[in-house]
């Protein structure tokens, strides 16, 4: 039998983990494999962006609301989850933005809010290890603090030398950043809608994205086709109430079309212990040969 392999995916709040490659992790618990998500800080400071789930007692009861829903989300996927237990940053509004809230996730330094992590992984032990680019995915503080809490704790994790206290030294073997939206993946999803006579959700969205955020097209390294895990994604989603309208830009797209076009989620190889050879389309490749050897 093969090895249980084991994928770690860093994220900023909760609702981050079902948006960004949760197909992908869905298909890998089915295939056997562990899959954990650390989840950085607890959303406190997120709007309810579900019309429906704009009422007072969700208001007052955010931190709450979130957790429940982060743990409905982890049981569709099938993963397990940790919370890091740092405070949402917020996204402050205003040019130039104003600092984020003192004792924030952002606001704290590394040598704070990288050990906690370190544990992590030297207790789960992953091979993979999943999280953003140098600008987040897109530029939340907490995201940006979220890649950068993440790589120095890939490096650290192996290093005897570093945080003693936070447990045995164990060396993940791959680092990756998602990227969940690829203009090239939008602009294949918009002509496929055209095409057949319906209304794209992405005719500002591609706008906005390519003034705002570029490309980031040419950077994907690695396809992981999940489309039979799509429905799982939506599911996982949708638990996310406070945060996701099920009438919203989300689902526009119908299923049979996402799978036609586009049955995959992106990655970018950042770093590889292991041999691999690009492109990819698993996550383990040449990690399975590594472990057994």
């Amino acid at each position: 039998m093969a090895e249980q392999l084991r994928l770690m995916a860093v994220h900023a709040h909760p609702d981050d983990e079902s948006s960004k490659g949760a197909a992908t992790m869905a298909r890998y618990v089915a295939e056997g494999h562990r899959v954990m998500v650390v989840t950085c800080t607890g959303g406190e400071r997120g709007d309810v962006l579900n019309p429906a789930m704009d009422r007072p007692d969700v208001v007052e009861n955010m931190i709450e609301y979130r957790r429940q829903e982060m743990a409905r989300a982890a049981e569709i996927l099938g993963i397990e989850h940790r919370w890091l237990g740092f405070v949402d940053s917020g996204l402050p509004q205003g040019d130039p933005p104003p600092p984020v809230p003192e004792g924030s996730f952002a606001a704290l330094p590394l040598e704070e809010t990288v050990p906690p992590l370190v544990a992590i992984m030297r207790e789960f032990k992953p091979h993979v290890v999943i999280t953003y680019d140098e600008n987040g995915g897109y530029p939340h503080p907490d995201h940006i603090r979220c890649h950068e809490v993440s790589v120095a704790a890939f490096d650290a994790a192996g290093d005897p030398e570093l945080h003693p206290d936070a447990g045995e030294p164990w060396s993940p073997l791959k680092l990756y950043y998602s990227h969940g939206f690829s203009r090239k993946r939008m602009v294949a999803m918009h002509e496929a809608l055209l095409a057949r006579g319906l209304e794209s959700p992405y005719t500002e969205w591609l706008e906005k994205w390519t003034e705002e955020r570029g490309d980031n097209s040419h950077r994907i390294t690695t396809q992981i086709e999940c489309a039979d895990y799509f429905e799982v994604r939506d599911a996982a989603l949708m638990a996310h109430a406070t945060q996701i309208d099920p009438n919203s830009r989300w689902f526009a797209v119908p299923l049979e079309v996402q799978r036609e076009v586009w049955p995959y989620e992106d990655y970018e190889l950042a770093r590889s212990l292991v041999d691999t050879t690009l492109p990819e389309d698993d996550l383990f490749e040449g990690i399975q040969e590594k472990v057994t050897t």
